[in-house]
């Protein structure tokens, strides 16, 4: 039987999947024991999809064109690739046993990614599809971060309480920075001056002058009501003009806003329980915080500092990027 034209038609749009454009503002969560990627529209905060993923999805990078949203999957040893247009995943990467935090260089050709169980930082080669380096760095590195000049990479080891410092040419270990105890993450000033590093047990950030290679500053946590083993300083996020600076407490189940310039804490949000990931929305008025603890996430409006909705976010969510 021929189908009528606008009968053929209209089946063609019921079966076609969506596809969506770049820089929609979407909210992307990982949620490590329900193996996916949740999506969000902004706000209305609905959800938009869930995109199954590899096991235990941790880390997630952009790649720089926004294309393309990176995740770690510790369990599967791999890093999947999720296409942005059509929400779901494309291609799964073999990057090493149980990679952790990583980062995509500026030129969106390399993805350097940690190796927690290995002691390693693994450089993979997107092009053409192959592990081009294998470096040994301290004992269970996690935070990554690549210069935006594409000349060094920054790893951050729990155990060896380092920040070693890669050269991306050579693949040399030059440096090998004292930091606090078990650093996690990684940031970088907008005047790209300074590394500043949360050291998880440590309670504090270690500020970093990326000239020097040395701590110059640190940073203590001290939220009212919680014992200094209870704060447990994660994710940081540092606002475009680098006068702010998002910092959560894990344990703590806060969000420390510091005053980059003069270092001083300014106030503690409170949020769910064990706040982790962190990230900010393009206009930079919306902080994400999503907890691992209470499987939501927090929604912060920056211009008052406080948390105007709770989102479920999975089990043990663990990471939130947001396409800018």
């Amino acid at each position: 039987m021929r189908l009528a034209f606008p009968t053929l038609l209209l089946l063609l749009i019921c079966t076609a999947q969506p596809t969506y454009a770049k820089g929609t503002g979407f909210v992307f969560v990982s949620s490590e024991k329900d193996h996916v990627v949740t999506v969000f529209r902004p706000g209305t905060l609905k959800e938009i999809k869930k995109i199954s993923t590899g096991q235990r999805p941790r880390s997630m990078r952009f790649s720089p064109d926004r294309s393309k949203v990176y995740v770690a999957c510790g369990d599967d040893d791999s890093i999947d690739v999720i296409d942005v247009e059509q929400l779901k995943v494309v291609r799964s990467i073999p990057i090493g046993d149980d990679p952790d935090r990583f980062d995509v260089s500026p030129d969106g050709k390399f993805i350097y990614a940690s190796n927690e169980d290995e002691g390693l930082l693994t450089i993979y080669d997107i092009v053409n599809d192959k592990v081009v380096a294998e470096i040994p760095v301290g004992e269970e590195p996690e935070g990554v971060l690549a210069s935006p000049d594409n000349k060094y990479v920054y790893v951050a080891s729990e155990v060896s309480n380092m920040v070693h410092v890669i050269d991306v040419k050579s693949h040399e270990l030059t440096a090998n920075i004292v930091v606090g105890t078990r650093p996690r993450r990684i940031a970088l000033t907008p005047n790209r001056s300074e590394l500043w590093v949360t050291n998880e047990i440590g309670g504090s950030v270690s500020i970093i002058d990326k000239v020097t290679n040395k701590v110059v500053e640190e940073i203590a946590f001290q939220p009212k009501g919680f014992r200094p083993e209870e704060v447990t300083p994660v994710g940081i996020h540092i606002t475009q003009d680098g006068k702010r600076a998002y910092v959560t407490l894990g344990h703590a189940n806060h969000v420390a806003v510091v005053d980059v310039p003069s270092r001083q804490v300014k106030q503690y949000v409170l949020v769910g329980r064990r706040a982790w990931g962190v990230a900010l929305s393009a206009d930079e008025s919306t902080l994400y915080v999503v907890n691992g603890k209470s499987d939501d996430m927090s929604v912060i409006d920056t211009r008052n500092m406080k948390v105007i909705r709770s989102v479920p976010a999975g089990r043990v969510p663990h990471d939130v990027v947001v396409d800018n």
